[in-house]
């Protein structure tokens, strides 16, 4: 995600407040939506991230008072602060998450003294907050106040259990270095060093292998700033994964050999038996599988470069496994290259040692039932992964193929190219990635153009499914493609060419830049609105989808009420048919933001009515997009909806079933309407 830039401030009287808190709200939610948080700092982590959720509240709640007012210069000094400290706090969680876990564990106090200097920011921001002016519910400012008490009282807070684990690590670290120096290995618990890996995230052999990355890229860093002692400990460290790394892998190699090992037919023991004690000890060690540990038949190498027996690693692939298991890396490809050269040497040592060369067979009795079905299932999967690269290079020459047609080739050629081009890229990123990169994206522009409907419509589609990968949406835009997808979205030959357009642009628009420049199109959003009109079911959905995608940026919400968007979505929200009710409430609870919007969503006279039986029967997104329009029409001058809403039978069991049932956010919006209907109706008697 990419992080919202803090606004310019100008100091005056009272500061413009919209920018700063969409920022602070966006930046918390970053923070909370944080996956995959490290298994070390968990205390300070999460109560970091609970207090983060409290302000996020806060924060949404000022915005929602404050949509068309200002704030005073104290708010926005103490919001600015916060921006900072909630910035520093999500820096500062992801370098724990992206940075070595055993470095910081052995730096744990340091961490913790950053997490507790963050706190005592937030307190000093929190500390200059005037509540007293802002227009926030009771509950929140109640919580802010708390918040603001356990800052106050907050110490600073070091795991004893990450204590006990660094203890724990130096122990191993000094258990390696004395037997290394004794030349005696007998004194390392593998068990318990495994445990104490486990515990800080590393638990297969990939995790070791990031972590000494991670660990090598540390040392760099240190040496950099002459940081020695820090060196040599890193290096200790490394050791230590190294180690434990091994002890992994031998007992994935034990595993292994359990999963390989079957019996064999009893007519065909005896000559196993006797080859076992005479052949297999003469048997060169290139010779054998490491995973089996028997002579390979039909030896193959895989990405990490390591040779195997072919059924052997298409065991361990088919299990599940995704790592070499001599080495531990990851394997980029799953692709089994034969090794003819290896293949010739055991052959002919075969041959001069009297070993028969045949692949081994089944007995007739095995060759039967469950075992059958193995051995084809397991030849279908060494097939399909051997053909691997073999499909990616057949991709690129279709590909390939089909963009010197789309060039020069007949109205006709053309068609059937952009056909196919449509197929290829409705499956798979990889296709989608290839067919761009061979240079398709300029000729279906040119394509849009066309006055044959099936070519427009073959190529708008081939667009819409290479727009899908992220990489082509950029590739797209700097084309120049928009104005052509703009003009087959107003007037396409076919409805589903208009229809596919539109779901272009949607997916163009999940960037955020490219809000900016579609929305600049005086044609865009007029073409959408008239789809919202006119179009299928699915035309429709895509036309609100790309809307609300559109609304997200400020400026484009007076464009899609002038457009005449605000009535036909209120009508599509009485349109079961349709199926859009969700997508059509979202849009409206954005343009409500604006000044031309709020205006328009009152001027509606079935908008209230419909609103409150959606409190009653909508989906939980629904009630949510409801209760905050009903919230907003209600605010700042809202008498007359207030009145309405009054005056409405099933408004308040809708909004008291709400208030107790709902969502977090719909209760708590519930509950200030509830108060200013309460302070409404008092007035009125």
């Amino acid at each position: 995600m990419n992080e919202l830039p803090l606004p310019l401030m100008v100091s005056s009287g009272f500061l413009p407040s919209r920018n700063l808190l969409e920022t602070l709200i966006h930046i918390s939610n970053q923070v909370l939506s944080m996956e995959k948080l490290p298994f070390l700092q968990v205390k300070n982590i999460s109560t970091m991230v609970r207090r983060i959720k409290i302000l996020s509240s806060l924060f949404e709640e000022i915005q929602e008072s404050s949509s068309t007012a200002l704030l005073p210069p104290s708010s926005i000094l103490c919001l600015t602060e916060l921006f900072s400290v909630i910035r520093k706090v999500k820096l500062l969680i992801g370098s724990c998450k992206e940075s070595s876990s055993l470095w910081n564990l052995m730096q744990t106090e340091l961490v913790s003294n950053q997490f507790h200097a963050l706190m005592k920011e937030m307190e000093k921001a929190l500390d200059i907050l005037p509540l007293r002016l802002l227009h926030v519910t009771v509950d929140t400012k109640e919580q802010v106040e708390l918040l603001l008490k356990h800052a106050k009282r907050a110490d600073l807070f070091i795991d004893p259990r990450e204590i006990q684990k660094r203890e724990e690590i130096l122990q191993l670290m000094a258990n390696i270095n004395c037997d290394k120096n004794s030349k005696n290995k007998g004194f390392i618990d593998f068990r318990r060093m495994k445990d104490t890996m486990s515990s800080v995230g590393l638990r297969s052999s990939l995790d070791y292998e990031e972590e000494i990355s991670k660990l090598e890229a540390e040392a760099e860093k240190q040496a950099g700033t002459g940081g020695l002692i820090a060196i040599s400990n890193i290096n200790s460290l490394i050791s230590l994964i190294s180690l434990s790394k091994a002890a992994i892998l031998e007992e994935e190699h034990l595993m292994i050999k359990q999963i390989l090992k079957q019996p064999a037919p009893m007519s065909a023991r005896a000559d196993q038996c006797s080859l076992c004690y005479s052949v297999v000890p003469d048997i060169p060690d290139e010779f054998r599988c490491p995973i089996s540990l028997d002579l390979m038949r039909d030896p193959v190498i895989i990405a990490s470069g390591h040779t195997y027996d072919r059924n052997s690693i298409a065991q361990w692939i088919n299990s599940g496994h995704h790592t070499c298991p001599k080495s531990g890396q990851r394997l980029i490809h799953m692709a089994l290259i034969p090794n003819y050269a290896l293949k010739s040497l055991i052959h002919q040592w075969c041959l001069e040692n009297n070993i028969p060369i045949t692949e081994p067979t089944l007995s007739p009795s095995d060759s039967e039932g469950s075992s059958s079905s193995k051995i084809k299932n397991c030849d279908k999967a060494i097939d399909y992964i051997s053909a691997t690269k073999a499909a990616t290079d057949a991709v690129k020459m279709t590909a390939e193929f089909l963009v010197g047609k789309l060039a020069t080739g007949s109205p006709d050629i053309q068609r059937q190219a952009a056909y196919e081009l449509r197929l290829l890229a409705k499956t798979g990123m990889d296709n989608r990635r290839i067919i761009a990169e061979s240079g398709a994206i300029p000729f279906l522009m040119t394509l849009l153009c066309s006055r044959d409907p099936r070519i427009q419509e073959n190529a708008v589609t081939a667009l819409l499914n290479l727009s899908i990968h992220e990489n082509n949406k950029i590739l797209i835009m700097s084309a120049g493609v928009i104005d052509s997808l703009i003009e087959v979205l107003q007037c396409g030959k076919t409805m589903e060419a208009r229809e596919n357009a539109a779901a272009a642009i949607f997916s163009l628009s999940v960037i955020d830049e490219y809000k900016v420049i579609i929305g600049a199109r005086t044609r865009a959003i007029p073409a959408l609105v008239g789809l919202l009109e006119e179009g299928t079911t699915a035309g429709k959905k895509d036309a609100a989808i790309a809307l609300f995608n559109l609304a997200v940026y400020d400026a484009n919400r007076p464009s899609i009420v002038l457009a005449g968007a605000v009535p036909l979505l209120i009508n599509l929200l009485m349109d079961d048919k349709a199926s859009i009710t969700d997508d059509a409430l979202a849009v409206l609870a954005l343009v409500l933001g604006c000044n031309e919007g709020l205006q328009a969503l009152r001027k509606s006279r079935i908008l209230v009515p419909l609103l409150v039986d959606l409190l009653r029967f909508g989906s939980s997104k629904g009630k949510d997009h409801s209760i905050t329009l009903l919230l907003g029409l209600c605010k700042d001058s809202g008498e007359e909806v207030a009145g309405k809403l009054l005056m409405n039978p099933r408004s308040i069991p809708s909004l008291q079933s709400l208030s107790a049932d709902g969502s977090l956010r719909a209760r708590r919006k519930a509950d200030a309407l509830l108060r200013l209907l309460n302070r409404c109706c008092s007035q009125s008697q």
